[in-house]
């Protein structure tokens, strides 16, 4: 069943991926980045990772804010990883790569900081990703998530009819998460609208 679902929010990006900067999320996005850059704390030579990077805006807008930043985009979507690449924007300082957010392809320790934008509701085991981001980053380092949020604490909410089976997750089930992985939640701050930006750190 996983791989299905797995399966078919990776076609389903793919076939998004040709047009996906110019739809009508983009702008919203772009809002969200430049309020979610205000909340931003990294060294000058800060070493990031961006999940669910799709087309590599957001890295795109980091690498510009912090000019020694490096930073390594992951996306289940080959074709998002595709255009990311053919821009060639702060090379050789960004990379990206297709891969899976819940078996990451990297070492203990090795990233200053982690971004997940409006893609946490897609997965089907948000422990397992936030145990896998717990292990990438650095102690002390940050884990910037920012996703639809639902204003109570009832179980997570499902878009029932949606084919990308989104779900949502309450600030409280959010610092649930991330407590069961080893995450302390820093705080919670509003963004636009609905979409919240939790902020954790990995304990030293």
């Amino acid at each position: 069943m996983t791989n299905n679902i797995i399966s078919n929010k990776r076609q389903l990006f793919d076939t998004w991926a040709p047009s996906y900067d110019w739809t009508f999320p983009t702008i919203i996005y772009q809002a969200i980045h430049q309020r979610l850059l205000t909340k931003v704390e990294l060294s000058e030579t800060a070493n990031v990772l961006d999940l669910g990077c799709g087309t590599g805006r957001l890295l795109d807008r980091l690498a510009t804010k912090f000019p020694e930043l490096r930073g390594t985009g992951l996306d289940l979507s080959s074709q998002m990883v595709r255009i990311a690449r053919q821009k060639k924007r702060h090379r050789p300082r960004l990379i990206f790569l297709e891969g899976n957010v819940e078996s990451l392809p990297f070492t203990e320790n090795q990233f200053d900081a982690v971004f997940n934008t409006i893609s946490f509701l897609h997965y089907p085991h948000p422990e397992q990703v936030l145990s896998e981001v717990k292990r990438v980053l650095t102690p002390d380092g940050r884990f910037y998530l920012v996703d639809i949020t639902v204003r109570n604490d009832l179980n997570c909410q499902i878009l029932a009819n949606s084919p990308a089976r989104a779900k949502f997750y309450s600030p409280k089930q959010r610092e649930q998460l991330g407590d069961a992985a080893g995450l302390l939640c820093l705080g919670h701050y509003y963004l636009l609208g609905p979409v919240l930006l939790t902020i954790f750190t990995k304990p030293t």
